[in-house]
């Protein structure tokens, strides 16, 4: 081989592994981009123009979030909710904001022993919050990205690409919106719930069902206790792992079953809800599963559902 075709094959992207894809349905996906800039590469090698490649960006520092490059965000605050979950705050520049639409996700890349990781999170601060974006993460014991977050500390560069995906939501659109939430599942329900509450003209009404083993495996619950208190919104508990309610607190008995989400509970919060309304669905890919399959029973057809 000579030097040449040497020097050009050291420049040849790599092929993403599967780690690398965050299974988000990113647009573009990591793939996508992969297939871009070995377009690229090839473009350049038959031109023999190495300056062709000079277009390519693995990443930033510009503080501007893009779905084709990583950017480097600093970690502010680090907040623990549980023993396994945590809240983190990512500074933005000034007063910018990441103009998120509601229910976009943005995906992490992470190193864990020479192995590239990529996830999708969904941001639980506002869309348009100013200087900051808040991202709610569960580390897992063996997860490889669980791994690469344990290691974070006020201050470290964090690379964020995106943003992604989204539900189209329109105010006064649908009656009523029926979220069904498992564990980090309720992350893009927030930024939607915070739209809502935020406009006085949108007169939505929210039931939203949080799943979760205990109750103190609830995540943010002074947030969800003030966003409970406004007219148009209900939140119920579903806590799958208590067996009574006597030792919850008074405020939280009257709106809080013990054990599963299954057929009949879900049946019974869709009779309770005061319009037919539009659900949303996130958790775990079998709690999508079931909840889909329930709700299709109960005659919620797949154009009255969104899953994340």
């Amino acid at each position: 081989m000579s030097g040449n075709e040497h020097d050009w094959l050291a420049l040849k992207p790599q092929e993403p592994s599967p780690s690398q894809c965050c299974g988000g349905g990113c647009k573009p996906c990591i793939y996508d981009v992969y297939e871009k800039e070995l377009a690229q590469w090839e473009r350049a090698k038959a031109k023999q123009d190495k300056s062709l490649l000079m277009e390519k960006k693995e990443q930033s520092n510009n503080s501007e979030l893009n779905p084709d490059t990583f950017t480097a965000f600093s970690i502010s605050s680090v907040e623990q909710l549980t023993e396994d979950t945590y809240q983190y705050r990512f500074e933005l520049p000034g007063n910018s904001s990441l103009c998120l639409s509601l229910g976009q996700h943005i995906v992490l890349r992470g190193a864990v022993n020479g192995l590239e990781v990529q996830r999708a999170y969904t941001p639980i601060s506002p869309g348009n919050a100013e200087g900051y974006f808040e991202v709610l993460i569960k580390c897992y014991e063996a997860g490889l990205m669980s791994q690469y977050i344990k290691t974070w500390k006020k201050g470290d560069m964090v690379f964020w690409r995106g943003p992604f995906g989204g539900f189209p939501y329109r105010p006064n659109k649908h009656g009523e919106l029926l979220m069904l939430a498992s564990g980090t599942g309720l992350a893009p329900m927030l930024p939607i719930l915070q739209s809502i509450t935020d406009d006085e003209e949108d007169e939505t009404f929210v039931t939203l069902v949080c799943c979760f083993p205990t109750f103190d495996k609830i995540y943010l619950k002074p947030l969800l206790q003030d966003l409970a208190r406004y007219w148009n919104i209900r939140i119920f508990y579903v806590l799958s792992q208590e067996t009574s309610l006597e030792k919850l607190p008074w405020s939280y008995q009257e709106n809080t079953y013990t054990g599963r989400l299954n057929e009949g509970l879900t049946k019974t919060i869709l009779n309770s809800c005061r319009r037919r309304p539009f659900v949303l669905i996130c958790g775990s890919p079998v709690f999508n599963e079931d909840m889909s399959r329930y709700l299709k029973a109960a005659g919620i057809e797949e154009d009255s559902r969104f899953v994340f």
